[in-house]
């Protein structure tokens, strides 16, 4: 009897040693995507009715542009300054409901406005296009001092940032002067409220002087969704012409 269980026992162990192989190779193949490939026509069939119905939803014409606004200037530009300032305006009675504070400046960067937009009917997609990014607004609060330093950086880096609320001059030693708020002189004491975007709130594009904010508050408002909704209550899409930075000769 023992030597039964042990011939069934070495059966047993043998077997499995012998399904026990390892693999010492793995090979493989690239599988170039290319216009040869078919498509599946079940997949299609499942995505086409929810792409059907998302681009329904962006191609809905909610406004019109008589004029393109661009992203060629200097120091403004025609994009930048419809962002910033309808930034300012759509962020302003929310900030003053929650907080019963008032926003002063919006200061953004010249590289998350991604497109133009261009005469002729405007839609959510062209809100899409123009802010792509999943940034959503906060508005910090400022001393002059620090309002100091975010003019100096605008000067250095000499790109057109999108600004509103505040106007200034750069003398012909690229110093700044003529520094006003809302029409008032900048005070180095004074603490202003500045609407921007999370990305740089958190340092993006080196704007480390944000970080010195001695307030932050989330308005919980992406800034793709205050354009879009700007759209939709205004029936023509104009950019301000006002001068906001000035360069002597």
């Amino acid at each position: 009897m023992k030597q039964i269980v042990l011939i069934l026992t070495f059966f047993i162990l043998f077997s499995c040693a012998e399904k026990k192989q390892l693999v010492s190779k793995i090979e493989g193949k690239n599988i170039e995507i290319t216009d040869t490939l078919s498509e599946s026509t079940e997949i299609e069939s499942f995505v086409k009715p929810y792409r059907e119905h998302i681009d329904s939803d962006l191609n809905l014409v909610l406004s019109h542009a008589p004029k393109t606004l661009d992203k060629n200037g200097e120091w403004q530009t025609p994009m930048g300054n419809f962002i910033s300032d309808i930034t300012l305006e759509m962020a302003t009675p929310i900030f003053k409901l929650k907080e019963n504070k008032n926003i002063a400046i919006c200061f953004l960067n010249h590289g998350g406005i991604r497109s133009i937009i261009s005469a002729g009917d405007v839609t959510a997609r062209t809100a899409y296009e123009v802010m792509p990014f999943e940034n959503s607004a906060f508005v910090v609060g400022l001393k002059g001092e620090q309002l100091l330093e975010m003019i100096q950086y605008f000067i250095s880096e000499k790109k057109p940032h999108p600004l509103s609320g505040m106007t200034f001059t750069i003398d012909k030693d690229n110093n700044p002067k003529n520094i006003f708020i809302q029409g008032k002189k900048l005070d180095l004491k004074e603490v202003y409220y500045v609407v921007t975007s999370d990305y740089l709130l958190n340092g993006g594009d080196n704007m480390l002087f944000f970080k010195k904010a001695i307030d932050k508050y989330d308005l919980d408002y992406k800034l793709r969704n205050m354009i879009i909704d700007y759209f939709k209550t205004h029936n023509e899409i104009i950019a301000s012409q006002s001068i906001r930075v000035k360069k002597e000769n």
